[in-house]
């Protein structure tokens, strides 16, 4: 059956799905396959959809959506897993902007609960269900053998919401003003053009996320740095001076971060570390956590650095330079720029 969508979720946006969409009502539940729903409800809090073309969309009653089957693990959003089996007319979950479908286990006080949808199908094409993987970017064992690879500057940093991808725009828009030709990957969160597309605007000339490896989220990722490696040789292969890498969430957490930061040849190629707290106990325990794992934060920003009670004690007490990407920029280009040599 051919079904007409009002809205195609930009988690499909590898897919370059369209608005027509064959659908079946045999539905395999497995994390990136596209399923196509109906909007149960309207809600006046967390109520848009970021679409194929990165532009925000209110959600209506009745509108039907094409979306991807995935998990999420938000400190500061919902948390959502794929049930064991779905069926036609089964209730299910919108769990972030970027239309990633699934059971929500635990909600937010902020957000209220999620957008409730009712499944009508699952996308097929020539009788095989249509899944993100297609066409992705496969994962890559080793750096090994590219040549002239690029540093990496890693921005991670303590919780979601914490002014990663401000820093990242940043350090990316200073660069680029000085010359540098630089990339942007988002390695790890829940599939979401926002950030990437932020990056790109800030004047990256090349970007992937783990969306175009085929991921709807890096939760329960099998050997992530492997998938982080074959996005990382794409980017290298158009030659640019330096790619800039956010970590989605926080260094601890659901999204796989520990684990890319503890790879050795992702720790080798990264010269430059920025971190971004929301305040100073958050700043205190990265410092921590990076030294269990034998990595130093070269810059702290975010909130904690707002003003000088945040990054004077930065700066005096844990002796890690402080940069605020909002007020001072340039500063903190600066400071990555001479790691970079």
């Amino acid at each position: 059956m051919i079904v007409r969508v009002d809205k195609v979720a930009s988690s499909t946006a590898t897919l370059k799905l369209g608005k027509e969409i064959e659908i079946s009502d045999r539905i395999e539940v497995r994390a990136g396959n596209v399923i196509v729903v109906k909007a149960l409800q309207e809600k006046s809090v967390y109520d848009k959809l970021e679409l194929d073309t990165g532009r925000m969309a209110h959600i209506g009653r009745e509108d039907v959506i094409a979306g991807v089957l995935g998990k999420r693990r938000a400190l500061k959003g919902f948390v959502g897993d794929l049930p064991e089996t779905i069926a036609v007319g089964d209730r299910l979950q919108i769990l972030n902007l970027g239309g990633v479908i699934g059971v929500c286990v635990s909600g937010n006080k902020d957000l209220g609960t999620p957008l409730q949808v009712e499944v009508l199908g699952m996308a097929v094409r020539d009788g095989r269900p249509l899944n993100i993987e297609e066409g992705a970017i496969p994962p890559r064992a080793s750096l090994a053998g590219i040549p002239d690879f690029p540093p990496l500057v890693i921005v991670e940093g303590t919780c979601m919401a914490a002014g990663k991808t401000q820093a990242a725009c940043e350090i990316i828009q200073k660069l680029a003003q000085r010359g540098w030709r630089c990339a942007a990957l988002k390695a790890t969160g829940v599939a979401c053009m926002r950030d990437l597309l932020n990056m790109i605007d800030h004047g990256a000339r090349d970007g992937l996320s783990f969306q175009d490896a085929g991921l709807p989220s890096t939760v329960d990722t099998p050997d992530l740095p492997s998938v982080m490696k074959g996005l990382l040789a794409a980017l290298a292969a158009r030659k640019p001076d330096v790619i800039v890498v956010e970590l989605g969430d926080g260094i601890i957490g659901g999204y796989g971060v520990a684990g890319i930061l503890k790879d050795p040849e992702i720790r080798a190629a990264a010269r430059a570390h920025v971190m971004c707290a929301n305040d100073l106990v958050a700043a205190w325990g990265a410092v921590a956590v990076m030294k269990e794992m034998d990595l130093r934060i070269d810059v702290f920003a975010g909130p904690a650095t707002d003003n000088t009670v945040g990054s004077g004690y930065i700066q005096r007490e844990l002796k890690v330079p402080a940069a605020n990407a909002r007020t001072d920029g340039h500063r903190l280009a600066d400071i990555v720029e001479g790691l970079l040599g």
